[in-house]
């Protein structure tokens, strides 16, 4: 695969993240200011009986960090973190993530970062040698699993459970390179990691080996691989990947084609996921369909599909799509609230969210949130930032703030500057 491709290497031959300052963004950056200066008083931080439901959006404009009360969809406060993100840990976080001191797990660089969900504080990195990787912590806390991309194809293992003398550390890794990969590529090019909710197996569609690795957590060996065969004249190219939260489906997105694939798997035997449809733009699939969430019933599957600007949504037991919702602009990822009630869908084209209400399934509101919205995770706690933020953040939002905040690998018009 050439690295001229606009799909996975969006920022190839630009430098730094786009600046300049609209009527829009300065409306915005005055009022991030006021609400920035008085975030020490809205968020308590966080404790065993002091919980706030929160979602995080993560701007990659502007290296700021967006936080929303799920429970009156308004914006409480946004931050300058120096840091961006696009692939936060999101699958398990809200359940992990109830004090001011628990870790929110995000792809920062050439790596993967904790830092508290009360404060942004640093407490661990890891450098995987790659600037694309993906993550996911297991259901009960204890481990991190990281997918890094080309150049590194390798699977990692970190200890994130803060209370261990070895947190943060690599306890088990898997080198991929040998696999090979589709023409070119030195590598099978792990993309994208979801774990079963019984926490045993994680789940790693390979961008460049056309293949669906399944890895024993504890043991951390593949278990399984199973090929991923085109619906044309290929590759088949999946990368992401998500589990339901019942454990019983896959939804596996492709960069397929010249405008992608979506396909269902059957997880009765979860060592062995077993292709049951593969859906196509023929099918009502949206273009360019990158990453997924399940709703809590494990019966539908969002789709964000960018290209066409909406959401797909999809029958799971039928192997269907039920419909399609505008946003009205492209969105990439979403994440769940911690009740797991309503998708918050990060627009990069528009600096808004999205707010899709499950059981209604439409967009019930959109939240105006910082410069080019891309990841999004949720926890049980809200951060604060002290008062001397409040002028780094209004910088930021106009800016016109430092130049030297790490970015993040996504798709789109993103984090510019940033290397693989």
């Amino acid at each position: 695969m050439s690295e001229d491709d606009p799909v996975l290497y969006p920022n190839r031959g630009t430098d730094r993240p786009r600046g300049g300052t609209s009527r829009r963004r300065l409306l915005t950056g005055s009022v991030a200011a006021g609400v920035a200066a008085t975030a020490g008083c809205s968020g308590r931080g966080g404790s065993d009986d002091d919980t706030q439901p929160t979602v995080f959006v993560f701007n990659t404009g502007d290296g700021t960090v967006s936080v929303i009360d799920p429970t009156t969809d308004e914006l409480v406060t946004t931050g300058e973190i120096g840091i961006t993100s696009s692939f936060p840990s999101n699958q398990y976080t809200p359940e992990l993530t109830t004090r001011a001191d628990d870790s929110l797990w995000l792809n920062v660089g050439r790596g993967v970062r904790a830092v508290s969900a009360g404060s942004f504080a640093e407490q661990a990195r890891f450098g995987t040698g790659s600037g694309a990787n993906w993550l996911e912590r297991t259901p009960d806390g204890r481990h991190l699993i990281v997918s890094a991309r080309e150049p590194t194809h390798a699977q990692f293992r970190l200890d994130a459970d803060p209370a261990s003398d070895s947190f943060g550390e690599v306890t088990a890794e898997i080198q991929r390179a040998a696999e090979g990969g589709t023409g070119d590529n030195d590598g099978p090019g792990p993309c994208d990691v979801t774990i079963h909710p019984d926490g045993e197996y994680a789940y790693v569609p390979d961008l460049f080996g056309d293949t669906l690795t399944v890895v024993d957590v504890e043991a951390f060996e593949i278990v399984s691989q199973t090929s991923v065969d085109p619906v044309g004249d290929g590759p088949s190219r999946p990368w992401m990947a998500t589990v339901a939260p019942d454990g019983e489906t896959l939804l596996v997105e492709h960069n397929e084609g010249p405008t992608g694939t979506e396909s269902i798997w059957d997880l009765s035997e979860p060592a062995a996921p077993v292709e049951v449809a593969r859906l196509t733009a023929d099918d009502g699939l949206g273009e360019l369909p990158l990453t997924s969430e399940i709703g809590p019933d494990s019966a539908t599957g969002y789709v964000f599909t960018p290209d066409t600007e909406d959401v797909t949504v999809i029958d799971l037991a039928a192997g269907t799509v039920r419909e399609r919702i505008d946003l009205g602009g492209s969105a990439f990822v979403g994440t769940w609230d911690p009740s797991h009630e309503k998708l918050y869908v990060p627009v990069q084209t528009t600096d808004e969210v999205a707010v899709v209400d499950h059981a209604a399934g439409e967009v019930i509101t959109t939240i105006a949130v910082g410069s080019r919205p891309y990841g999004a995770t949720a926890a049980r706690v809200r951060p604060t930032f002290d008062a001397t933020n409040a002028l780094r953040t209004a910088l930021a939002t106009l800016g016109v703030g430092s130049t030297d905040r790490e970015t993040t690998y996504c798709i789109g018009n993103c984090a510019c500057g940033h290397q693989l």
